[in-house]
């Protein structure tokens, strides 16, 4: 038989399941503009029918339904376009930084404009040639050494500049490996309290949430990979568990996250750079050339320097450092051959220069050239500028030391007007002015290209947040129309309560009155 009491039982299972997809519901509207949340929905579950299966079943017409009950509360959630957003997210947190890197760079060098390097030259090799054509004028004089004076600062100045903004970089670096070991910790934590609920048959969604933002946060540093594993006890079959992270550069995995478990990252430096990236001590890898394109940290490497020479901001400082030893040497081969006003200079029997040097502060090679040069202690009379001992008059040394911008150097060598071939230098091929406008040029496409890459990496990922977006975000208007349907089903529930109420009322106070 049938229970008299059947129907109220329905609609109470109604009521108080539409009364959770209520509160559900609020709640979305609650955190419409929590960054990161991720909308939620109560899953409806039909009962079992009425009656089970069983030899003593009643003669019924078919089964009954029971009504509904709540299965599970859950996230609205797309894992497949979470690793898209990750991974584009990882692209540009690189060529973001990258750019960022170049344009400061950019901004020191200041090219082309009338206060760079390239304008301080210009005007060295301009005052030559106005002393070649007064080379006893003490004003014309007077000009070479200041503007030789000036190019000397610019090239310290550029130096210096570099090397603050490197060093800057070396300390962004260090607070971002801090800040990734910090979000893998909290990672680690997160998942310990994941792994503490989803035991009891509960999905804890708001931590859920918060494990996301962390991952979000974490992808535009490093390169990771994420993995997840089923939690004890008895978890709901949608529990996401517990995620396993891994920090991924090329074919190489290493975990930065196991369970409640995080692992330490380290770099490795030396005076020429960044040698390795370790997690725990195990090198994940030492060819830090590979990482174009891996996350922020790794743009921060590439811009700080990886070996000799190698990086973006140990390239122009090496190329500078060329420019500037290449061209005080030649400058003071030439210069110091020539007659200053006085007659002094010129050569002894065996060809060696016996007059003085323009520049100074060089050293046995090349590296620091651009932070030491400086002119050296020289009265306007002592610039060499003639070719002619006792006629000062004659300025053909001035047109030499005005043309070294235009002498041609082949296999790290130059010939000078006087013949005399200078060995081992530092420029390969081309002219002092081509290999500093290469110098340029190369900066300048490293730039171009940085900014390409960050704006169409952030144009792919705006394209994935969006179906993102579309997937996980709350929609007040959907949020609202869900609010009406539901209400009205839990009145419609309530009105049945009502309905079998009278029909009770009726089999109760109406039945056995028959002719009273």
């Amino acid at each position: 038989m049938r229970s008299t009491f059947f129907g109220l039982e329905t609609a109470k299972r109604g009521m108080f399941t539409s009364q959770s997809a209520i509160y559900t519901t609020g709640n979305n509207i609650s955190n419409a503009n929590t960054p990161g949340y991720t909308r939620q929905r109560i899953e409806f579950i039909q009962t079992e029918g009425f009656p089970s299966p069983a030899m003593n079943r009643p003669e019924i017409p078919g089964l009954l339904g029971t009504g509904v009950k709540e299965g599970s509360i859950e996230r609205i959630r797309d894992q497949f376009i979470d690793r898209q957003y990750r991974n584009e997210n990882t692209k540009l947190g690189y060529w973001q930084s990258y750019a960022g890197s170049v344009q400061k760079m950019e901004e020191i060098m200041n090219e082309p404009s009338d206060y760079g390097l390239s304008k301080a030259m210009s005007q060295f090799w301009q005052s030559l040639q106005d002393l070649s054509v007064n080379p006893e004028n003490e004003g014309a004089r007077m000009v070479v050494l200041q503007r030789g004076q000036s190019l000397a600062e610019t090239f310290n100045y550029l130096h210096d500049s570099l090397m603050s903004v490197r060093n800057e970089l070396n300390h962004e670096m260090d607070v971002t490996v801090q800040q990734v070991n910090s979000l893998t910790t909290q990672l680690a934590a997160v998942n310990k309290q994941i792994s503490e609920v989803e035991p009891h048959g509960y999905l804890p969604n708001d931590l859920y949430d918060q494990r996301d933002r962390l991952l979000d946060e974490l992808s535009s540093i490093v390169p990771i990979e994420t993995t997840y594993q089923t939690s004890g006890g008895k978890p709901s079959p949608k529990a996401e568990g517990t995620a396993s992270i891994n920090l991924v550069i090329g074919n190489k995995k290493i975990s930065l996250v196991n369970g409640s478990n995080a692992s330490a990252v380290s770099i490795e430096k030396d005076e020429k750079g960044v040698s390795s990236i370790s997690v725990n001590g195990e090198i994940a890898t030492s060819d830090m050339d590979s990482l174009t394109g891996q996350g922020k940290l790794n743009a921060l490497i590439q811009a700080y320097g990886t070996g000799e020479g190698k990086g973006l901001y140990p390239e122009m400082l090496d190329n500078l450092d060329k420019l500037a030893y290449t061209y005080a040497t030649i400058f003071n081969e030439i210069h110091s051959k020539g007659y200053d006003k006085n007659g002094n200079g010129g050569v002894d029997a065996n060809g060696n220069p016996l007059g003085k040097n323009f520049f100074e502060g060089l050293g046995t090679d090349y590296k620091g050239a651009a932070g030491s040069i400086k002119v050296a202690d020289l009265k306007p009379s002592e610039i060499a500028a003639s070719l002619v001992k006792g006629n000062a008059g004659n300025g053909g040394n001035a047109i030499a030391l005005g043309n070294i911008k235009d002498l041609q150097f082949s296999n790290n060598s130059v010939t000078l007007s006087d013949g005399t071939k200078l060995e081992n230098l530092e420029i390969n091929n081309g002219t002092i002015q081509s290999f500093f406008e290469g110098t340029i040029g190369s900066m300048a496409v490293k730039g171009q290209q940085a900014n390409r890459l960050a704006h169409n990496s952030e144009v792919l990922l705006n394209s994935v947040d969006k179906n993102r977006q579309s997937v996980t975000a709350v929609s007040l208007d959907e949020e609202f129309s869900n609010l009406i349907q539901f209400q009205h089903a839990y009145s419609a529930s309530a009105r049945m309560i009502t309905a079998i109420d009278e029909m009770l009322d009726q089999i109760i106070n109406g039945l056995g009155h028959v002719g009273k």
